[in-house]
């Protein structure tokens, strides 16, 4: 009998990109076992696999069957990345992000007779590809910037421009995260992942304002960047900076702006020392489940109906889109997204606002086919003790809303930075 053949289509891709998964060559009626396996930069080993019937011409396609169980149920093209989990006996709290972007995420897509849940390294498969998952694109360049006291990493998309520009604002837990923006260059944005400064180097509101007024202009200045078509990207914490820069700073000028999983308490009109010291005011307020998870939602509940401690969204005067997902469990992102709603409808301005909001949806929602994680450990700024933070979401829905929220997005940002429809391009590897 042939051997059963394995194919991955393709088989070097952008992360957000899907591939055919196709078992050939099968007995009809075969279980099988189809098996994802990453080995993370951390040294960590992830996995997801589900449960599969070969059909009545010995086949088994992963995009038009229905897995029966493991990691994930049903008819799931992608299953095999959105539901990884660290393997049985890995560390506590773990998160897969990638760290160099210059080198791919590589999977093992593995076969294996019958319906197998553990031990898959003892056995031998039946067929295995080694397949890449890029943030970049052929082409796409990575600079990194030290410029006028501001750090980070530019990515260039390929070709002679000029393109529409995005200034992309992670959260709270700091640090310089590419992996987005490398994403966003692949698809045709100049792309400036912004770094943090300690919050000590950041000293006065002057140094503060300064500080996300020159990222903006350095990326806005960039000569393949057409100047006035600058966007800006937050997640939760970055959402405050974002919602504050559209609402108050006015030597620049954004022309749209996206925040996912954030808020408008906390403007951050001061230096950041000041505005997370406001924040841990209300640790007090800090929740645990049964796993002594951190449960941060009710930091900011209720949220406050004094003006002076939330961004007056009704000044913000470009389109802006929020995405929520309504299980986050560690910022009241729910409550956020209905009271801006409000400001912005008093205001006048709502008609520049849309909403994306997931039910069983997370904080972290990320690109597309990342693995969902409803906890992961966290470095607390206070006391800089590492704790496990609940982040919510459950991993179906979790994974429908990255997916259908990464699409709407890049809509979103083609629509408001795009001279013309016709110069969007779109990437594949």
């Amino acid at each position: 009998m042939t051997a059963p053949l394995l194919s991955v289509q393709p088989i070097r891709g952008l992360v957000d990109e899907k591939f055919q998964v196709v078992l050939k060559n099968l007995s009809p009626g075969s279980p099988l076992t189809l098996h994802s396996l990453h080995h993370s930069e951390d040294n960590d080993h992830w996995e997801g696999f589900g449960y599969y019937f070969s059909n009545n011409q010995g086949t088994v396609t992963v995009a038009e069957d229905e897995s029966l169980g493991g990691t994930y149920k049903g008819t799931e093209q992608m299953g095999l990345l959105w539901s990884m989990r660290p393997v049985p006996g890995s560390r506590t709290g773990l998160r897969l992000r990638k760290k160099d972007v210059l080198t791919p995420m590589v999977v093992i897509i593995s076969a294996y007779r019958g319906h197998v849940s553990e031990g898959f390294q003892e056995q031998c498969p039946l067929a295995s590809v080694v397949t890449e998952r890029w943030y970049v694109a052929p082409g796409v360049q990575r600079i990194s910037i030290m410029e006028k006291g501001v750090r980070g990493t530019l990515f260039l998309p390929p070709g002679p421009g000029p393109f529409p520009g995005v200034l992309d604002m992670w959260g709270g837990g700091g640090g310089l995260v590419e992996y987005r923006s490398a994403l966003l260059a692949s698809h045709g944005f100049v792309s400036f992942a912004l770094e943090y400064l300690p919050a000590e180097e950041i000293a006065t509101t002057e140094l503060q304002y300064r500080y996300f007024e020159t990222a903006f202009k350095i990326i806005q200045d960039h000569p393949l960047v057409v100047s006035d078509r600058v966007g800006l990207f937050g997640l939760s914490f970055g959402t405050s900076i974002a919602l504050t820069m559209s609402a108050y700073f006015i030597t620049i000028n954004p022309r749209c702006c996206v925040c996912i999983s954030g808020s408008h308490v906390h403007p951050v009109k001061k230096a950041l020392s000041s505005v997370f010291d406001e924040m841990h005011k209300n640790l007090h307020k800090t929740r645990f489940d049964e796993d002594n998870c951190y449960i941060w939602r009710d930091l900011i509940l209720p949220i406050p109906t004094d003006p002076e401690l939330k961004v007056e969204v009704g000044m913000i005067k470009c389109p802006l889109m929020l995405v929520v997902g309504e299980d986050d469990q560690n910022w009241a992102t729910v409550e956020s997204a209905e009271d801006i709603a409000r400001m912005m409808h008093s205001a006048g301005n709502d008609h520049l606002l849309t909403t994306l909001s997931y039910p069983g949806a997370g904080h972290l929602i990320e690109p597309p086919y990342t693995p969902h994680f409803r906890s992961s450990n966290f470095l607390l700024h206070n006391t800089r003790e590492k704790v496990i933070m609940l982040w919510g979401g459950w991993t179906k829905p979790h994974a429908d809303a990255q997916e259908d929220s990464w699409e709407q997005i890049l809509a979103f940002l083609r629509l408001h930075l795009h001279s013309s429809l016709e110069s969007v391009p779109f990437a594949k590897l």
